[in-house]
């Protein structure tokens, strides 16, 4: 392992800070767009519901290779070029988000009616309501979830590899193939990953305790 960090270490920290910076982008925004998502799927008005449940239905049952492909190939002929890395980026984040917005809505319906019924009661409007009453409630109980497919997100982002995203992945199988030490190499792929995922998996467990 060492020998594959001395002469391929520039290769993995910058497959690393792709990974890095995909995860971050696609978490930040599957969790705005999943948690929007939920909160429609809970809402009296029924056109937002019906949308609401397409969305998730369509982008939970598809692989995400294939969405990933999609914007890598397809969206290139059609309107506009993009890159490996943004293709993958947009894929994952709309692949999350429609498993965060399931998660969500099962934390928005752990709530108490009572407490929307209360709010409302006191001059609340509904989306007053959900905002400021309902929705800090619902993350709390929803965090180890979260959690979970905060790391899964993580992982998934070495779809990237299949579309030249010149992620961890991307790198790691390079270097394979060009050291030819195999084992050895997606060790420190294996290694690199986890100085992302164990952090976080560390730092929800403490705002679950936190919380709780």
């Amino acid at each position: 392992m060492t020998t594959i960090f001395a002469h391929y270490g520039s290769e993995l920290l910058q497959g690393f800070g792709q990974t890095l910076l995909c995860s971050v982008i696609s978490l930040f925004f599957s969790l705005i767009i999943g948690s929007m998502f939920a909160i429609f799927e809970t809402t009296p008005i029924k056109f937002l519901r019906v949308i609401a449940r397409i969305y998730i239905e369509i982008f939970r049952n598809i692989p995400l290779l294939v969405i990933t492909m999609f914007f890598y190939v397809v969206i290139p002929l059609y309107l506009f070029k993009i890159d490996g890395f943004t293709a993958g980026t947009i894929g994952l984040t709309i692949y999350t988000s429609a498993f965060i917005a399931e998660t969500v809505r099962a934390g928005i319906n752990s709530v108490d009616p009572g407490q929307m019924e209360g709010s409302r009661a006191n001059g609340l409007s509904w989306w007053q309501s959900m905002r400021y009453i309902v929705l800090p409630q619902a993350f709390r109980y929803v965090i180890p979830p979260l959690g979970n497919q905060f790391i899964n997100l993580v992982k998934n982002s070495s779809v990237l590899a299949f579309v030249a995203g010149f992620d961890l992945m991307y790198q790691g199988n390079v270097i394979a193939s060009d050291s030819l030490s195999t084992m050895s190499t997606y060790v420190c792929v294996g290694l690199l990953y986890l100085i992302i995922t164990l952090p976080l998996s560390y730092w929800m467990r403490y705002l679950e305790k936190r919380l709780a």
